[in-house]
């Protein structure tokens, strides 16, 4: 079965932010060249030992320097985000570069510290991000909104201009309140680390329990690739990579880490193309920018033509 529809994007390398701006635009450019749809980019404020990077800016950076390239952020933790201003950064970023920019939108939580430093209960981040959704998407719908009375109390909030083209909001994350966020307030589900199955049990979740709005849903999965000749070479290029990232061991991540060449990350993530994923954001660990750039390519190609 052709999977021509399928859209396939990854990090911006390794690296990247050291190249002077000649060096981004040439590999971003190969990015395009080889037939990948759009780039996406994480979003911390402090994570762990102070690290991130704001997701929004991050991708309006990269926007001029390859305008055929489409724009993702997975996820943007909005509870940390007073909505109003969060409003203002997505129009900002969807007027400068209509029709290319999806939001990918989560609760967090791996490091509790990094809501605390912002000021935010970490045990109150699902019920924000429930409200600020609301709001922010009411917002960019040209409504005038007023706060929810608990977290934000503002009256009387509007954004304008709105984007001219509607932005795609894909609601993250792996739990069944995550897929009802998704079902009430998304226009998909961006899943990360969970099986084939519970990605295909939690689509149908989301379908049941969004059924009275009409939505044209459209889902995604995330997920960290090792790009290697073998798996066990792949395997070697995420591990510590990934370990590092999030402060603890590689094993809990490696059942929904695909690893190896380009037919065997493939064949990882085909259940989930079968199962309805129509959006792949894979951040690839390799040996170099340009084998992780053309494995890919070549993984798209492979699950495009089933």
């Amino acid at each position: 079965m052709s999977n021509e529809h399928l859209r396939v994007g990854i990090t911006a390398p390794r690296g990247f932010e050291l190249l002077d701006a000649d060096a981004k635009r040439g590999l971003l450019g190969s990015i395009a060249d080889a037939g990948l749809d759009h780039l996406f980019t994480a979003d911390h404020v402090s994570f762990h030992d102070g690290s991130g990077m704001d997701g929004i800016v991050h991708l309006a950076a990269l926007s001029g320097m390859e305008p055929r390239l489409d724009l993702h952020v997975g996820v943007f933790l909005l509870a940390l985000r007073h909505p109003m201003v969060a409003a203002r950064q997505i129009t900002t970023l969807a007027t400068a570069a209509p029709g290319r920019l999806t939001v990918g939108i989560g609760v967090g939580g791996e490091d509790r510290h990094e809501f605390e430093v912002c000021d935010v209960d970490p045990r109150t981040r699902g019920r924000r991000t429930d409200v600020a959704v609301d709001v922010v998407r009411r917002l960019l719908d040209g409504e005038t909104v007023d706060g929810d009375g608990e977290f934000y109390q503002f009256t009387e909030g509007r954004i304008r201009p709105i984007p001219r083209e509607r932005v795609p909001f894909l609601v993250g994350g792996r739990s069944n309140a995550a897929l009802e966020r998704a079902a009430r307030y998304g226009d998909g589900w961006l899943a990360a680390w969970c099986s084939a199955r519970r990605f295909a049990e939690g689509i149908e979740r989301v379908h049941e329990h969004g059924a009275e709005r009409g939505v044209d849903w459209s889902h995604g999965l995330q997920l960290w690739v090792g790009v290697g000749s073998d798996p066990a070479d792949g395997r070697a290029n995420v591990a510590d990579i990934m370990g590092r990232f999030y402060n603890m061991p590689f094993e809990p991540f490696e059942r929904y880490t695909p690893v190896g060449n380009a037919e065997q990350i493939a064949e990882f993530l085909a259940p989930y193309v079968e199962a309805g994923a129509m959006t792949l954001n894979l951040h690839p660990c390799g040996p170099d920018p340009a084998q992780e750039i053309e494995t890919i390519a070549q993984v798209k190609r492979l699950l495009s033509n089933g």
